[in-house]
Order: structure tokens, then C-alpha cells, then sequence
């Protein structure tokens, strides 16, 4: 592993161009400041590890990385937006649908109790249980299996937060979030526009939505998105 040294003042760029777009984007977030412990993980979790070597000069730029497979580490700013609106506390179970490099997860992982991880292209997790045990986070668990579909077994969640679009709210999602809890995900035609959208759960079961911004992001493969 490389040293962060290197990395110290990227870094910190970006914390300050994330700190920057969320009060530009206010209007349409509600958000002119994201929570401390979110920022502090923004901060410690080394981004650079979860991109492609001969990519690490864009690891800390604000805007998605290609990794692969037809896949991309999500923008910075997006990543935290997500995280925030999860509204993530340390005794929660938390569903990753989309483990791509492992960033979304790893930044959770400071977060919140526990993280269950479903990544469908199995090379994708393969690399990504190697680079969480490299670097030390051991409550994330990755299962290979069609985002869509979740991970039944482990629900239910108190937060689900999903990196792919998906034209519907994947309704097999939906029953595995908790009372209370709470889902973020674009939503939209993968191929025009999206939103990012949370889906909050009441204690009675019901579901309500809320569109939070425009976005882009790559399709969610795989199932029929119902």
C-alpha cells in the first residue's frame, strides 16, 4: 500500500470542494452542510486505494472514476450526499447495492455497525473483499448477487443506499428496509435523465419519496426492476 503522504493535499481539496458544493446545491438538497462524521470519513478513508493504479492521479479529483466492467467509483460529493442523506448511526445494519471498487462501502463502514455489500460482477467483489481486509475494514461483507434482488438473509436494514439506476424503486429493496428506514437511489432512464431520490419507510410501513437532485449514473444490471 502506498503512502498517503502523497495524497494529504488532494485530499483536502477535496473535503473543501465538497464542503463548497453542498452550499451551492442547497436549493435543491436542503443541505448547506453534511454531517461532521460523514466529512471526518470522507477524510480518512484512503479514495486512492479504490481506483485503478494507473488512475490515481484522478482519485481525488470531484467526478466519478472509470473502474472497469462498464462500472465507475461514484463523484465524491455524490458519495457523501448519499451517505448523508442515509442518515447513518453507529448501531445500524446498512444494504450496499452496487459494491463497484468498495469506496461507498468502506466510507459506511466508519459509519454504521455493520455493512452487507452486493456487487453482481464477481470479479468486482472478488477485488473488493481483497481490498477491504488490506485495509482493515472488517464489518463489510460482500455477497455476489443481483443488486435488485438485495440480500434477503441479512435484511432487514436500517439504511439501503444503491449506486446504479434503476428506471423503478426495486420493490424487493423496499421490503427489506426497516420501519423507519431509509433508502437512497437514483432513479430514472439510465440512458436520460435521473434523480436522486430517498424512499423513507414509517413505522407503519408505509413509503414516501423525495427527489433531491438531478444526477447521472450507470445502469443497475441485471433483473427485471420490479
Amino acid at each position: 500500500m502506498e503512502s498517503l503522504s502523497q495524497y494529504d493535499l488532494p485530499r483536502q481539496n477535496m473535503i473543501r470542494v465538497i464542503e463548497r458544493e453542498a452550499k451551492d446545491t442547497f436549493s435543491y438538497t436542503g443541505k448547506r452542510f453534511f454531517d461532521e462524521r460523514v466529512m471526518k470519513a470522507m477524510e480518512e478513508v484512503p479514495r486512492h486505494e479504490f481506483v485503478p493504479k494507473d488512475m490515481r492521479d484522478l482519485a481525488y479529483i470531484d467526478g466519478p472514476v472509470s473502474i472497469g466492467h462498464g462500472q465507475t467509483i461514484s463523484q465524491p460529493y455524490i458519495v457523501a450526499l448519499m451517505t448523508d442523506l442515509l442518515s447513518p448511526k453507529p448501531d445500524h445494519k446498512v444494504l450496499d447495492v452496487g459494491t463497484g471498487s468498495g469506496y461507498q462501502a468502506a466510507i459506511l463502514s466508519r459509519l454504521v455497525n455493520e455493512v452487507y455489500s452486493v456487487e453482481i460482477v464477481s470479479s468486482l467483489a472478488e477485488q473488493a473483499k481483497l481490498r477491504f481486509q488490506a485495509l482493515g475494514y472488517h464489518n463489510i461483507k460482500v455477497n455476489i448477487d443481483d443488486g435488485h434482488v438485495g440480500w434477503l438473509d441479512e435484511s432487514p436494514y436500517d439504511g439501503i443506499v444503491v449506486a446504479a439506476a434503476t428506471p423503478v424503486i426495486p420493490m424487493a429493496l423496499v421490503q427489506q428496509l426497516k420501519p423507519g428506514g431509509i433508502m437512497v437511489l437514483p432513479l430514472g432512464d439510465p440512458n436520460k435523465y435521473q434523480e436522486l431520490i430517498t424512499v423513507k419507510k414509517t413505522m407503519q410501513g408505509d413509503i414516501s419519496t423525495r427527489s433531491v437532485l438531478p444526477v447521472s449514473f450507470v445502469p443497475m444490471v441485471g433483473g427485471d426492476n420490479t
